[in-house]
């Protein structure tokens, strides 16, 4: 079994001090060997070499997903290439995307990481993952691939094959824990239905989902239908992939893996810490990364603390499940989106003023994003080969830049309009 206990019960005292340890190495490598650090330091008279307290973060520059976006590719490493053995990104166009990379060493951190959140799940050697996450440029499929196997657990990296091989391989090869989206893990439970196998075939027992928002009536549905334990975890490319806090199976709030990573909740208005209990912006500084480490990282995604101490008797403070965005990202199956990606897009094929509604819908527990777009009336109603040529052009772009695959549906002019949620440009008619 996996169990670092002598970090994850780790006396408060104790680990604030191995954080101002950290923090102080990280702040010394950010200012001597990353250029943009170096300016933003000495900008804010922010002298690294003098940190001997916590409360110093407080007095430390934000980065943001901009910040990250104007270093592409590789500006915000803070070792030479020659040291790094993976590169990872997010999905986007070039410009759009972060690059990430991690050293030998980063990489067994981040193993270890996930390794943990696996086993505070219930997960054990004994177990076999199959990781339905997709296996590309993209942190989830090996970042957990690495800690299942950290772990010690067989693992079976399904990725994102044919839905019903996935079920075929989980009854043959005895699948006991069940790693995907929770939406995935719903898909997988409709089309059990109808191709007639029944839960008690299976051998699984738990579910480690993440990637996406999800609520407690999903958790409930997918773990009775499934009759397993389903935990949430939590992580972002931008700090490491997952393993940066992930449930126990108390299922009430992740645990925040604070030997590697300083979080802070925030009022994304003031910026300033919010009361214990209330909700805020997640921001977190790496503590450990050599490669890619970041300061004060403004995720934009919500939680709140929770103050009570966990009966698995965890000394790792616990955040809440994500309530939702600071900014106008959406996450579909997975995938980070940002309107203005699609805007962008947009404005290259279809001229800066087509007007344009981004519409999320979940149908049979699966997202779909459509991106509706008003043509000209000459070109709506007689000119049907150019309209559909276009619609085949943005689709075709959009699947290039998000990594996703997008409906397009053109309409006439002056449509949208009507449309109710048309001034932010977008409507997520999802269900939670």
């Amino acid at each position: 079994m996996y169990w670092q206990e002598q970090y994850e019960c780790m006396a408060r005292e104790d680990l604030e001090q191995l954080q101002l340890e950290r923090l102080q190495a990280t702040l010394y490598r950010l200012g001597t060997h990353v250029p943009f650090y170096r300016r933003r330091l000495q900008e804010a008279r922010f002298d690294f070499e003098t940190v001997t307290s916590l409360e110093a973060l407080a007095a430390l520059p934000f980065t943001t997903k901009e910040d990250l976006h104007a270093n592409y590719p590789y500006g915000l490493f803070a070792v030479p290439l020659r040291d790094v053995v993976r590169i990872h990104s997010t999905s986007g166009a070039a410009g759009m995307t972060t690059v990430v990379g991690y050293t030998r060493n980063d990489i067994k951190n981040w193993a270890d990481l996930v390794a943990r959140l696996f086993r505070a799940a219930g997960v054990t050697a004994e177990d076999v993952v199959q990781i339905a996450h997709d296996y590309g440029i993209l942190t989830g499929g090996l970042g957990l691939h690495y800690g299942a196997e950290r772990l010690g657990a067989s693992v079976i990296p399904i990725s994102t094959a044919h839905i019903k091989r996935q079920l075929r391989i989980m009854r043959d090869f005895k699948t006991t824990a069940l790693v995907c989206t929770p939406s995935h893990a719903l898909k997988l439970v409709e089309t059990m239905m109808e191709v007639g196998l029944n839960p008690s075939e299976l051998s699984l027992k738990y579910g480690i989902f993440g990637a996406e928002r999800w609520s407690e009536a999903m958790r409930a549905e997918i773990a009775e239908r499934l009759g397993i334990v389903a935990t949430d975890n939590y992580g972002l490319s931008e700090i490491m992939g997952p393993g940066v806090a992930g449930e126990c199976r108390e299922c009430h709030g992740l645990h925040v893996n604070e030997d590697h990573f300083l979080v802070e909740i925030l009022n994304p208005r003031t910026l300033q810490p919010v009361p214990e209990g209330e909700t805020g912006e997640l921001v977190i500084t790496t503590l450990t990364k050599e490669a890619f480490p970041v300061l004060r990282y403004r995720t934009r995604d919500l939680a709140s603390f929770l103050p009570d101490p966990c009966p698995c008797g965890r000394t790792l403070r616990r955040i809440s499940r994500i309530q939702g965005r600071s900014d106008d990202m959406l996450i579909v199956r997975g995938v980070n989106v940002f309107p203005g990606q699609i805007a962008a897009a947009l404005a290259e094929i279809n001229g800066p003023d087509s007007p344009y509604l981004i519409v999320v819908e979940r149908e049979r527990h699966e997202d779909r994003l459509t991106v509706m777009v008003e043509v000209t009336e000459s070109l709506f109603f007689d000119e049907v080969r150019k309209q559909w040529a276009l619609a085949d052009r943005i689709q075709e772009r959009l699947a290039t830049d998000l990594g996703l695959q997008v409906q397009v549906k053109l309409v006439e002019e002056k449509t949208l309009e009507k449309v109710e949620g048309h001034g932010n440009r977008v409507l997520d008619k999802r269900q939670l």
